[in-house]
């Protein structure tokens, strides 16, 4: 590819490089939460670009799964499948794009062996469920903008598996002439998913490798792990050379599985990236630069799953998972970050803390809960929704983030600055105080004017002002995040 349109995998070489250089910078004192009303800041543009942040990832249920995660049901129902055509369109263009023109999020996580778990007559091929879904994804990812999925399995398809069953168990054999099959199968569901229409970007081996789950799961041990991942992922990179190849899909590289793939040089070289699932965790853990890859090997780490767990949101999560994504990236260097779902039904106890939205399938006749909602019609969850919407409308693909001095970092309140690929300067601000405002003293090294856009639980991107100066003062309320985008 040119250097106007870089590799995904020479953008990520290129992020652990400038994420190794920060991780040695001093930082500055940490401060209670609740020590401060105010802060100073200086927006570094004048300083090297510290990473290229690709955009940002979503799940799609496609398919169903019982409520509380129990089970895989019979009943077809899921995304778009459900939606009435009308509601399709709104979908992709108010969510899926977040009332951008062009495109919003970039990658949309594809459960095989839960959301994707149709077999071909040997049960060992991955397969659309129901007539029209692969179609169904194709046309959805083509709407929306998106440029492809990130392919995981949470179960790898049951004929491969010891209990023959997508939930539970193991496989079947670890033996060489059996993985190398297992390898050319995975490869060959790539294949059918492309030639329909579907992209692949990413990849990887296998969803929370340590648990065994009521729904579709595959337990490894560290050991097995590596020699199904060398199997595969050999095989991924040698048919599909510009996926990006991620591991473990909980523990990146500081788990048992994640350790055993370092201490392979062929397994390591076909790792691109290290995934971790820190759900619904307070965004403060990942405050410490280079926490999590300063022993990545020089690959670029990131969270591609959040959510919360117990079946509910609130105003202050909102604002927590805002923090969550500047965290990863201001701290961590993440080029993307995912959430869970886009949407889950009403009919699932799990929906409130998983989703960006709800629908409402054909068979839900309840409507003493979402009583407004129709059949085939989707709603948003504001308190998610609005965690992430500026990140997805001001956080074009392949924006830069630049360093920002901080007079001091506080855990309440974080800052984050970017230039979008036309040069535009932006940068987010937050406050997750539930009492105090708070007030930053921007240094955004240019005259230039910025608009402002406010986002909380009940917030969706209000316009707040114009404000001009090299020099900004900004006093945000509480639990309330911000985006200031130049104008001029």
């Amino acid at each position: 590819m040119s250097a106007a349109n870089p590799s995904r995998r020479s953008i990520l070489r290129g992020t652990a490089a400038a994420g190794a250089a920060a991780a040695l910078s001093p930082l500055a004192t940490f401060s209670p939460a609740h020590a401060a009303t105010s802060g100073s800041y200086v927006i570094r543009f004048d300083k090297a670009r510290q990473q290229t942040i690709l955009g940002l990832g979503f799940e799609i249920q496609s398919d169903s799964i019982g409520s509380g995660n129990e089970g895989l049901p019979d009943e077809v129902n899921g995304v778009p499948y459900d939606l009435t055509d009308s509601e399709r369109t709104r979908f992709y263009q108010q969510m899926l794009k977040a009332g951008r023109s062009d495109r919003g999020f970039r990658y949309c996580r594809l459960a095989m062996g839960l959301y994707y778990r149709g077999l071909d007559p040997t049960r060992k091929l991955m397969r659309g469920r129901y007539p029209g879904q692969t179609a169904q994804l194709a046309d959805m990812i083509k709407q929306a903008g998106i440029e492809g999925t990130s392919v995981e399995y949470w179960s790898p398809a049951p004929g491969w598996k010891s209990n023959d069953s997508f939930i539970g168990g193991k496989l079947k054999s670890f033996d060489p002439a059996f993985l190398a099959e297992f390898g050319q199968a995975m490869a060959a569901d790539v294949d059918y998913l492309t030639t329909g229409g579907v992209p692949v970007s990413m990849w990887g081996l296998q969803n929370e490798p340590r648990f065994g789950t009521p729904y579709s799961s595959c337990v490894y041990s560290a050991s097995e792990y590596l020699a199904a991942f060398k199997a595969a992922a050999s095989r991924i990179r040698a048919k599909h050379p510009d996926i990006m190849i991620t591991a473990d899909s909980q523990d990146g590289w500081n788990g048992a599985i994640g350790q055993a793939i370092k201490g392979d040089a062929t397994a390591l070289s076909y790792v691109d990236a290290w995934t971790y699932h820190h759900i619904g965790w307070d965004s403060n853990a990942h405050m410490t630069a280079g926490k999590y890859t300063s022993g990545a090997a020089g690959k670029p780490v990131f969270n591609n799953e959040f959510e919360y767990l117990d079946n509910k949101t609130s105003d202050w999560r909102t604002i927590n998972t805002a923090q969550s994504i500047m965290n990863w990236m201001v701290f961590q260097d993440a080029p993307t970050w995912f959430w869970l779902h886009a949407l889950k039904p009403t009919t699932n106890a799990e929906s409130p803390g998983y989703s960006l939205g709800f629908w409402r399938p054909p068979s839900d006749k309840d409507f003493s809960h979402f009583p407004d909602l129709k059949p085939g019609h989707w709603t948003w969850n504001p308190q998610n929704w609005n965690a992430v919407a500026g990140f997805v409308k001001y956080l074009p693909w392949n924006s830069v983030r630049y360093v920002v001095d901080e007079s001091a970092q506080l855990q309440d309140q974080r800052i984050m600055a970017w230039k979008t690929p036309q040069g535009k300067p932006v940068f987010a601000v937050t406050n997750r105080s539930a009492t105090e405002s708070f007030t930053y003293t921007v240094d955004t090294r240019t005259s230039a004017s910025f608009e402002g856009r406010r986002y909380g639980p009940k917030t969706n991107d209000r316009r707040i002002g114009l404000k001009q100066g090299r020099e900004l003062t900004i006093t945000v309320p509480p639990l309330s995040i911000e985006f200031w985008v130049q104008t001029s």
